[in-house]
């Protein structure tokens, strides 16, 4: 009898253990109503609304490929945009929103990172963990978020739909489409959400601020005081616009654009007011010496990211918002830089290189435009150019990294070789950095340059094999000021805007500019061109300005270079640039066969893609596209 009693009693304890084993909850995973519950839960949450932000500037850097800045060099992905994309009507919506492609090929999804936004902001409202300035502060992260995430749908798409509210199971999904006005109403009330909570909060880097809502503000300010976003002037400009029925996603059918303007230059003003030291060495008063130009502003590319000689960390300031690295993460994409873009001589992939429109836009040091037509500059078209091209452009006989540490003791010289060199007797050697290279073939610049900006100049660090730490700036503080000159300009304050734009040459060791009216104008727009070369600028500003045709549509064109023995002269080797035995030159070739552009109007606005269409039903689409 005991024994049968124990034996019950047995059943009836392992009975319960496994009930109560039921009921555990997982180690790895948190029940949403805990999360809310505890600050470092919520905090986790809000990080997690960041990873929309993708690889930061090496997805950033596939849209200057998009511009007049750079070529994709490896055709044939889905990332030609005419060749393979907007012509194609088979292809329509291949393309993310904002161009990003993540580790598996996949793209960001806006609305899946907005969703995680809503639902943030829905539960901290009433969480009950007991820290009132952390949860402030994560919904002013949230809002910024949101705000940042919404800013990116409507430069691409115009006006869409505003889901502000995360969605249960069984409802309706399908939404309208919200008007341009609408969306830019709903980011600027965002972006002061998140000023206002955040102001005064210190966060780590990488972190929203009230600095960051507040340069996302003036930038989505400028965008709608732009040409694109004015129907009235959209229309005179694009036959595909003005029969468009629903302009009222693509701009302001009417108002003023005075005021448009003016809150535009108010918005930026009120950044540099509120933290003027966040500037990097707009204090100067006369031009900094070309190796102190070309120092400042690898310093501005680097943000404090690189432990190279001779480049000032305090540059960081410039960040007002970016995209920082952790060493042991597998954060593959925007830590290889480098790898992605550098000299297939080094070992790298040359991934977006710059094209001739680009390099021929630097001035030459006194401030004039460099010339082909001029026979100096022509025999030597790297010569006493602005120090920003040196600081950003790497081209044949540039100086570069050791590259024994990577390909062998083939080029002591270090220096990049995009040419091909007279050997004598009728034999020429193609560079090092060619795609007839001797070190890599496939992978070479069919532009004759590579991209020097964003890349670690630090000798020890190898592209090819070592991660760099080079911060993204999604926002920093001389766009901000440029956004301010353009105001400025558009208002008719000239003297202020070349005040700013001259500190900014200053900066970069350029002289001062006297142009008033539409030669400001034009002279501003090179000048934010360079510098802001590869920051996800360009591409937006041609289209807002309306001057795609003639900038995101022209033909490309590549560099020629030769070097031919001089008489008496005896080939170097191994083979280093050396005027002392060859006469070079330099010829620009259109070159449509690797990607033939042309313009069509539609290309102003991204398409929706067909199966959001096919799903909802009340989107209507985008012009030229259906």
């Amino acid at each position: 009898m005991k024994k049968i009693l124990f034996c019950v009693l047995l059943l009836v304890i392992a009975g319960a253990c496994k009930r109560d084993f039921l009921n555990t909850k997982p180690l790895d995973k948190v029940q949403s109503t805990d999360t809310w519950k505890d600050g470092a839960l919520a905090e986790a949450f809000v990080t997690g609304i960041y990873s929309g932000l993708g690889q930061g500037g090496f997805d950033e850097q596939m849209l200057a490929a998009l511009s007049d800045e750079a070529v994709f060099t490896h055709p044939g992905r889905g990332i030609n945009i005419v060749n393979e994309g907007t012509l194609n009507p088979s292809n329509i919506g291949w393309v993310n929103v904002n161009y990003r492609w993540g580790k598996d090929g996949s793209n960001t999804d806006m609305y899946a990172m907005i969703r995680q936004a809503n639902l943030a902001l829905e539960n901290l409202r009433t969480a009950t963990f007991d820290d009132k300035a952390l949860n402030d502060r994560l919904q002013g992260e949230s809002h910024f978020m949101r705000a940042f995430y919404y800013h990116q749908l409507i430069r691409y798409y115009g006006g869409v739909p505003i889901v502000d509210r995360s969605y249960g199971l069984k409802e309706d999904y399908t939404v309208t489409r919200n008007t341009w006005e609408e969306c830019v109403n709903f980011v600027l009330k965002e972006c002061d959400s998140a000023i206002l909570l955040l102001k005064g909060k210190t966060l780590s880097a990488g972190r929203a601020t009230d600095l960051a809502a507040m340069a996302l503000k003036a930038r989505v300010l400028l965008y709608a005081a732009s040409d694109l976003h004015d129907m009235p002037t959209a229309k005179s400009r694009s036959a595909l616009i003005s029969g468009y029925a629903h302009p009222e996603f693509l701009g302001y059918l009417s108002g003023d654009r005075i005021a448009r303007w003016t809150a535009a230059k108010s918005a930026a003003k009120a950044l540099m007011d509120a933290a003027p030291l966040r500037g990097y060495k707009l204090n100067l008063t006369a031009p900094a010496s070309a190796a102190d130009g070309k120092k400042n502003y690898v310093s501005l590319a680097m943000g404090g990211g690189s432990k190279g000689p001779d480049v000032d960390k305090t540059a960081e300031s410039e960040i007002l918002f970016g995209r920082y690295w952790t060493i042991n993460k597998d954060e593959y994409a925007g830590m290889y830089v480098g790898l992605a873009n550098g000299p297939n001589g080094y070992h790298n992939w040359a991934g977006n290189t710059p094209v001739q429109e680009l390099v021929d836009d630097y001035e030459m040091m006194d401030g004039t435009k460099f010339s082909w037509s001029n026979p100096a500059q022509k025999a030597q078209p790297y010569v006493n150019r602005d120090p920003r091209f040196y600081a950003s452009i790497l081209y044949d006989g540039a100086d570069w990294k050791p590259r024994d540490k990577i390909s062998g003791n083939v080029d002591p010289a270090n220096q990049i070789q995009t040419g091909k060199y007279d050997q004598g007797g009728g034999v020429f050697l193609p560079g090092l950095d060619t795609r007839s290279s001797s070190i890599e073939n496939w992978n070479g610049s069919w532009t004759g340059y590579y991209v020097r900006k964003f890349t670690d100049p630090d000798p020890d660090l190898v592209d090819n094999t070592t991660r760099q730490t080079i911060p993204w700036p999604f926002f920093r503080y001389t766009e901000v000021v440029m956004n301010y000159i353009e105001a400025c300009i558009e208002l008719g304050e000239d003297n202020e805007a070349r005040t700013w734009l001259n500190k900014i040459r200053y900066r970069a060791g350029m002289p001062a500019i006297t142009e008033t009216g539409a030669a400001l104008k034009q002279r501003y727009r090179n000048e934010r061109r360079v510098e802001l070369a590869y920051e996800d600028q360009r591409y937006h500003d041609c289209r807002r300005w309306m001057i795609a045709p003639a900038t995101l549509g022209r033909k490309l064109v590549y560099i020629d270079v030769v070097g031919t023995l001089k008489a008496g002269a005896t080939p170097s080797s191994p083979y280093k640039h050396d005027e002392t035995r060859y006469n070079y030159t330099y010829t620009p070739l259109e070159v449509n066969s690797h990607e033939d552009r042309k313009w069509d109007d539609k290309m102003y606005y991204r398409p929706i893609a067909q199966d959001e269409m096919n799903t909802n039903l009340k989107l209507i689409q985008n012009p030229g596209y259906n």
